[in-house]
């Protein structure tokens, strides 16, 4: 009998990846992506919108500088004035135009960096904050290690092809969010030119990214380009109260990364919103347990009053899409026999929320109270009591 749900267990599961999967497919091909790799992450929740290959380990050319300009920032002080070595003045690919022995301040390599994609200004502030490219490489890392961000690495500050040099859609749309955390990042990203001063000299630059001042609710973030990575795009974007992350890599053109980034941000923006699913679990969570739970059996237990909720971890608001919101479901599952001592905080069951196609989101069911195990005194005390129980109702009668 066992052997037989559990079939059927798998099979009602086969099922819904089955259908899960077509769904995805769907979606990608009406949007007709040319990007190997992307998501969209919303900012507030940090949960994916929508996602292809977005776990994949890929090359990522200019939008490492995410990461460098990170570090920079909370490591340096913006309005030092550095000396341009001659390892940062020969490096190679897209350039602010540094010359060795050009004296900038940290603050205007930044715009460097993140405007118009200097390699050069790259090269430098690694050498300022950390004395060479492998120790800031380690720095980057470091930091990657902190962020959680366990399938990225770091070889350079700028992101020209290397094996070990790597990240995931998903992990760099997390880095542009701790990024854009800071204003000063946000600030500079969110620049469309901008004029610094090399040897008391101005020179105006120009933002690389396309989007910015022409897209509708786009602030940044970072564009990129390699042999290896090929056309690379991080867009951040706000509409109303909704805002979002989008990463696409791998595009064989610029054209074609400008496509898929407005075709994903109007995507998102057109069909989904958010939701109050903490409300929605709770509410439901109320029902079930009206109809489902008399009380628990704690076995060796002093009680069998235990207080339980649905552990929400999240923003209380996530985004979901529009022509979901009304077929919304949920599935609880509590393990009603237990076993004494119950701690505070312990699983004893779960929640699922999904719509006819995918799931929303998972969670815990936990314990908001405690019941201790039976002791000898415990048993002591109730025979006690039942005896003085049982005593005071024989006096009572005898009087």
């Amino acid at each position: 009998m066992h052997l037989l749900k559990n079939l059927l267990l798998c099979f009602f599961i086969i099922i819904f990846l089955f259908s899960f999967n077509i769904n995805l497919a769907s979606e990608e091909k009406e949007l007709n992506l040319n990007a190997r790799s992307c998501v969209v992450l919303d900012r507030n929740s940090k949960k994916i919108i929508f996602g292809k290959n977005e776990y994949n380990k890929v090359k990522m050319a200019s939008t490492t500088k995410i990461m460098t300009a990170t570090i920079i920032i909370e490591n340096c002080d913006l309005n030092k004035t550095i000396t341009i070595s001659k390892k940062a003045a020969s490096t190679g690919g897209s350039r602010v135009g540094l010359k060795s022995g050009d004296k900038i301040t940290i603050r205007d390599l930044l715009y460097g960096l993140l405007l118009c994609s200097g390699n050069d200004a790259a090269i430098a502030l690694a050498e300022t904050a950390a004395g060479n490219v492998q120790e800031f490489s380690n720095m980057m890392n470091n930091k990657a290690k902190e962020l959680g961000l366990n399938n990225s690495h770091f070889e350079s500050p700028h992101g020209l092809d290397s094996d070990n040099h790597y990240t995931t859609a998903y992990e760099l749309a997390l880095l542009a969010d701790y990024a854009l955390q800071n204003s000063t990042f946000r600030n500079i990203v969110g620049t469309k030119n901008y004029t610094i001063t090399i040897n008391g000299y101005p020179k105006n630059i120009t933002n690389t990214n396309e989007l910015l001042g022409i897209l509708n609710g786009v602030y940044g973030v970072k564009t990129g380009f390699t042999n290896g990575a090929n056309r690379c795009l991080v867009t951040a974007c706000k509409r109303n109260n909704m805002d979002i992350i989008c990463v696409v890599l791998g595009c064989d053109t610029k054209n074609f990364r400008t496509q898929d980034s407005i075709k994903l941000i109007d995507y998102t923006f057109d069909n989904f919103e958010y939701f109050d699913i903490e409300n929605f679990i709770n509410t439901q969570f109320d029902n079930y347990k009206k109809n489902n739970i008399n009380s628990f059996e704690i076995n060796k237990g002093i009680s069998n009053n235990l207080e339980i909720i649905c552990s929400i971890d999240d923003s209380s608001f996530i985004p979901i899409r529009k022509d979901e919101k009304n077929s919304l479901k949920v599935d609880f599952w509590i393990e009603k026999n237990l076993v004494a001592p119950v701690n505070i905080n312990s699983k004893v069951g779960a929640f699922k929320v999904y719509s006819d196609n995918r799931t929303i989101l998972e969670g815990d069911i936990l314990t908001t109270n405690s019941i201790n195990k039976q002791t000898p005194s415990y048993y002591f005390i109730s025979l006690f009591k039942n005896f003085s129980s049982i005593l005071n109702n024989s006096f009572s009668y005898i009087l």
